[in-house]
C-alpha cells in the first residue's frame, strides 16, 4: 500500500482517467485534478531531511528549521485532499509509512598540506628557545 501522498496521486490519475472518459466535458473535472496535482507537488517528501519523512509545504520554524510535520501522512493540506478523495479511517490506517531520502554520502576529507603538518608536529617548545627571544616575562611552566 502507498503512502498517503501516493494513495492521493492514484485517486487524482483515477478522476483525470474517469473525467476523460466518461464526462462530455470534462474541463472543470480536469481543472480539479490539476489543482490537486499543484498541492501534492508543493506538500511532497523533503528531499534535504533525512532523519525524518517530512513534509516539504509545510516548512520549518525555529532557529534549528525543524520540520512543522515530521511525518508526510499527518500533512493537514495531505489529509484535507485525501478527504476530498474520501479516505476512510480505515484506508488511512493501512497506508504505509513514509520513507526519508537516503542520506547523500560524505565528501571525502580533504588533501592536507603534509609539509606544514610536519613543522607543526615538529616544533619546539618555548623554553628551547634562546633566552633574548622568549621575552622579560617568561617562566618555565610547572614540569
Amino acid at each position: 500500500m502507498p503512502d498517503l501522498h501516493g494513495w492521493i496521486t492514484q485517486q487524482v490519475d483515477a478522476a483525470e482517467a474517469y473525467a476523460l472518459d466518461h464526462i462530455l466535458n470534462p474541463a472543470n473535472a480536469l481543472r480539479r485534478c490539476e489543482a490537486d496535482r499543484r498541492i501534492l507537488n508543493r506538500h511532497r517528501l523533503n528531499p534535504d531531511v533525512h532523519y525524518e519523512p517530512a513534509c516539504l509545504g509545510c516548512g520549518t520554524y525555529g532557529d534549528m528549521e525543524l520540520s512543522e510535520t515530521e511525518n508526510l501522512n499527518d500533512c493537514p493540506e495531505l489529509l484535507d485532499l485525501a478527504h476530498a478523495h474520501g479516505i476512510t479511517p480505515e484506508i488511512l490506517a493501512t497506508l504505509d509509512q513514509p520513507v526519508p531520502p537516503p542520506r547523500p554520502p560524505r565528501p571525502e576529507p580533504r588533501v592536507t598540506d603534509l609539509n606544514a603538518l610536519v613543522r607543526l608536529m615538529s616544533a619546539k617548545p618555548t623554553s628551547s628557545a634562546p633566552a633574548a627571544l622568549r621575552g622579560p616575562n617568561w617562566r618555565p611552566g610547572p614540569a
